[in-house]
């Protein structure tokens, strides 16, 4: 019972991790179609850009990077979507091929930045230790998390720009015959998933060290989230994400890393095999 206690926090911490990596791909996957293996570059972007602002801030780091990695990461999207992407809209597995070399492009780019080593951001004094069994940094994560779904809700359901947005990625061509600028829309749509993206990166720093591959060990599992909560939906994004982190946590302590990975995939695979579609799907008028 005590390492079920203890595993419970942890689990509850990486599905808040995957949340906040999910969310940017809610836009640039669930949303725009668009497979980018470079969405972990940007998160591992946001961990450097907390490395960086170590030096000038100490220990404050952390939560000064929070917006400076949102709008670094955000502003990597853009230029990507810009320079390239917008040509491969609606060829999905054109953009996987562009984007994942990309992606090795810029983890051979932190390297030489940076060096291979991992390096490490230390944390605020008040996020160390905690009650009981949850420690403050896995709180702060938390925190995030849900502070990160309720400004995406409210800027998809509340805004303007955020309903331009829902309009462009359900019907590109009825958005644009409506006088929506259907290319400016999918600028910010780019700039707002990859800064979450940004943002997920320094939360890891809460977690352990900064390394060139470090988004390309949480990836894969975010794009699990977002095909099992739904495409584009973002309540099954937040119930996938608790659900995968919790069986990651529960499965490693049973077992090891490597076999809870097979575990977790196993399961998705089962559940997409009764339920390819996800959770939750979206709501359309259909002819019948």
């Amino acid at each position: 019972m005590e390492g079920f206690l203890n595993q419970l926090p942890i689990g509850l911490s990486i599905g808040a991790v995957l949340l906040l990596i999910a969310l940017g791909l809610t836009f640039t996957f669930g949303q725009m179609g668009v497979i980018n293996m470079a969405h972990g570059e940007f998160i591992m972007a946001g961990a450097y850009t907390a490395y960086l602002l170590q030096g000038w801030t100490g220990r404050a780091a952390v939560l000064v990077a929070l917006p400076v990695a949102f709008v670094v990461a955000g502003a990597l999207g853009l230029i990507l979507e810009r320079l390239a992407i917008r040509h491969f809209y609606g060829r999905p597995l054109d953009t996987l091929l562009l984007t994942w070399g990309v992606s090795l492009v810029l983890q051979q780019l932190a390297r030489d930045l940076f060096g291979a080593p991992n390096v490490q951001v230390q944390a605020p004094e008040w996020l160390q230790g905690g009650p009981g069994i949850m420690p403050y940094s896995r709180m702060f994560i938390l925190a995030l998390a849900i502070g990160s779904v309720v400004a995406v809700w409210a800027y998809l359901n509340r805004t303007g720009q955020g309903r331009r947005m829902q309009a462009v990625m359900q019907n590109r061509r009825l958005a644009a015959t409506s006088g929506i600028d259907t290319g400016r829309v999918d600028m910010r749509t780019f700039f707002i998933g990859s800064g979450l993206a940004g943002v997920a990166g320094v939360a890891l720093t809460l977690i352990g060290p900064v390394g060139p591959a470090l988004g390309t060990y949480y990836i894969v599992d975010a794009f699990l989230v977002v095909v099992a909560g739904g495409l584009g939906q973002l309540r099954g994004a937040v119930i996938a994400a608790a659900a995968l982190g919790l069986l990651n946590s529960f499965a490693e302590f049973w077992t090891d890393a490597s076999l809870a990975k097979v575990i977790v995939f196993v399961a998705i695979v089962g559940f997409l095999q009764f339920r390819p579609q996800g959770l939750f799907v979206l709501k359309s008028r259909a002819l019948t």
